[in-house]
């Protein structure tokens, strides 16, 4: 790797992933001043050279908006100080739940973001698990989908489950593609819930498909918002039997009253990543939680050293 040519920074939404990046790639992270003016407003500044560098700025995107903020005015900061190409690593990408019209009136949230990163200057995306793969179409630009399965399938083995008694249940259909490939890579059965949507973060369950009886369940999901998915679908795997329940996601974001809807549940395991900065209040005795740095220094060595960033996944 050319060591000389890469400087990778980080915003403030997830600073220990960025470190646990930077050491996995045996690099310090770079020098970068984020302040605030009285009225919140932010001041950035890169405190090192960075002209004819390849930069790559990590920063989730999840809430408050002013992470976006914060990684826009980085990224137009690098671009202006002359750098040779700036990437965005956003390890959890927000507003991507919105990714086609579904109702007149609405916008494609997810097409806005990509287009704002394009537009200050990036050179390329990285993002992990997206909640809906067609967002890289969106782009103009590379855009890599990395996945969390890499390490999540180590975790899971982890749990010596015997696979003919233990199935993936997807907890709605949008979810069903995911669950389906982590069943056949476990050796595992499947089963699906028929959820139906009648307001935002809010749903019910109308149907499951599928045997769960005496069976140990995994339910996995690409992100645990308001945690209101997962425990229908865990109240859901009980009701019809269950040995026992564990919950399997991407990005823990445990929005208002999800740690008390999680605690309701007798989870035998939490299982999520690093992919957001999951502060103590929010962090369960039955959680466990998996970075996902190695998987993102991998990709950021490929990238630096033009070579295929897909041979990730031939495993």
């Amino acid at each position: 790797m050319n060591d000389s040519q890469l400087k990778i920074f980080s915003g403030q939404s997830n600073y220990p992933l960025a470190e646990q990046i930077s050491r996995a790639l045996d690099i310090e992270l770079g020098s970068l001043t984020i302040k605030r003016f009285a009225d919140s407003e932010l001041w950035v500044k890169f405190e090192e050279n960075i002209r004819g560098k390849d930069v790559f700025i990590i920063q989730s995107t999840n809430a408050p908006a002013g992470n976006i903020i914060e990684l826009l005015l980085v990224l137009d900061a690098a671009v202006r100080a002359s750098a040779h190409s700036v990437t965005v690593v956003i390890p959890y990408f927000g507003y991507a739940r919105q990714d086609r019209k579904d109702m007149p009136r609405v916008p494609v949230s997810a097409k806005v973001m990509v287009d704002i990163f394009t537009a200050t200057g990036a050179s390329r995306i990285i993002t992990m698990d997206l909640h809906s793969t067609q967002i890289q179409g969106f782009a103009n630009i590379p855009f890599d989908h990395l996945y969390s399965r890499m390490v999540l399938l180590a975790e899971i083995n982890k749990l010596n489950l015997d696979p003919k008694k233990a199935v993936v249940l997807a907890p709605d259909m949008g979810s069903a593609r995911m669950s389906q490939a982590y069943a056949k890579r476990l050796g595992m059965h499947f089963a699906l819930i028929d959820k139906r949507r009648y307001a935002a973060n809010q749903a019910e369950v109308v149907h499951l498909i599928g045997e769960l009886e005496g069976r140990d369940v995994l339910i996995i999901d690409d992100m645990i918002d308001t945690a209101g998915t997962i425990v229908n679908a865990a109240k859901k795997a009980l009701d019809n039997g269950a040995n026992s329940i564990y919950a399997i996601g991407t990005h823990a974001l445990f929005s208002g009253q999800a740690v008390d809807r999680m605690k309701s549940i007798p989870f035998e395991k939490i299982i999520v990543t690093d992919t957001v900065d999951i502060p103590a209040e929010k962090r369960l005795p039955n959680m466990t939680i998996v970075t996902v740095a190695n998987i993102f220094a991998e990709a950021i060595q490929r990238i630096n050293r033009g070579d295929s960033v897909s041979a990730l996944f031939d495993f």
